[in-house]
């Protein structure tokens, strides 16, 4: 019981880590395309990671067999590239409201792959309670502004939180060979490696990132991809991916509710509505 508590509670965390970045690139970001971010950070995540790997001796990382690293890259992939590629376009076909209900639906895609994949048993509570977690963002995200969509913005949609969840299940399954620093920090060199296709597009923009942008996202990389990230794999190899991914998922919400209290946005009923499934789905996932 007191394994799955930590668990949760560093999902938890890393949800907050994640949200407290959105809200930093929020603040900070206007000009840039969220891909060219998206590369910048990865490259920033990627460098502090292998210092921090040269300062605690864990460069015995990539001395792994040849099987795990070929499955950390294919992780990182899915989970950096592929995924976010998929869901920044989305965002951009569709906008906010119509995109995250859809791809907010990869905790449900983890426990099914968890099940099929890693011979995981899945509770019903745990199931209704990811449910509960998903419907909680999709009703906050609906009660933003309409935008307009179309059938490629969805298909989009549907590929991102796929791509996310099968970066997860392979994550997970790697838990049990790697310690979780080395397989986060790992999966964000692999994942700086494989982002580095979209150069030829977006390396001028990435080159004319000025001072503040760039200490904006070396804020951002550092409060979600290295924190947020070890906390997630943390929280993955302790209570697995079923129970993590849920719980983790409820970030949007998070962003939703600092936005409120930091950036003074005008408060909605339904991200109260939203909290209350959320905390409810919460409960119900940690109730073991």
């Amino acid at each position: 019981m007191q394994t799955l508590i930590l668990g949760v509670a560093l999902a938890l965390a890393s949800a907050f880590s994640w949200a407290s970045s959105t809200i930093l690139v929020r603040v900070g970001l206007r000009r840039l395309s969220p891909i060219g971010a998206n590369i910048f950070r990865l490259y920033v995540a990627s460098t502090l990671f292998l210092l921090i790997f040269a300062l605690t001796g864990n460069l015995s990382v990539f001395k792994l067999p040849a099987r795990l690293l070929i499955l950390a890259f294919i992780s990182a992939q899915f989970g950096f590239v592929i995924g976010d590629y998929f869901y920044f376009n989305a965002l951009k076909r569709m906008g906010v409201s119509r995109t995250v209900p859809i791809t907010s639906t990869y905790p449900l895609w983890a426990i099914l792959w968890a099940i099929l994949f890693l011979g995981r048993t899945v509770k019903p509570h745990v199931i209704i309670g990811a449910v509960l977690v998903v419907l909680a963002i999709i009703i906050v995200k609906r009660a933003e502004e309409e935008e307009h969509a179309d059938r490629l913005g969805f298909i989009f949609a549907f590929i991102a939180p796929i791509s996310w969840s099968v970066a997860i299940t392979i994550m997970d399954y790697l838990t049990k060979s790697i310690p979780s620093l080395q397989l986060a920090g790992v999966r964000m060199v692999f994942a700086a490696l494989g982002v580095s296709v979209f150069l030829p597009r977006y390396g001028e923009e990435v080159r004319n990132i000025s001072k503040r942008e760039a200490l904006v996202l070396v804020g951002a990389a550092v409060l979600g991809l290295i924190l947020g990230q070890y906390l997630f794999v943390y929280s993955v190899s302790l209570v697995g991916s079923p129970i993590a991914a849920p719980v983790s998922a409820i970030n949007p919400i998070i962003a939703s509710l600092l936005a409120v209290l930091l950036l003074k946005e005008k408060p909605n009923a339904r991200i109260f509505e939203g909290l209350i499934l959320a905390v409810l789905g919460v409960i119900l996932i940690s109730i073991g």
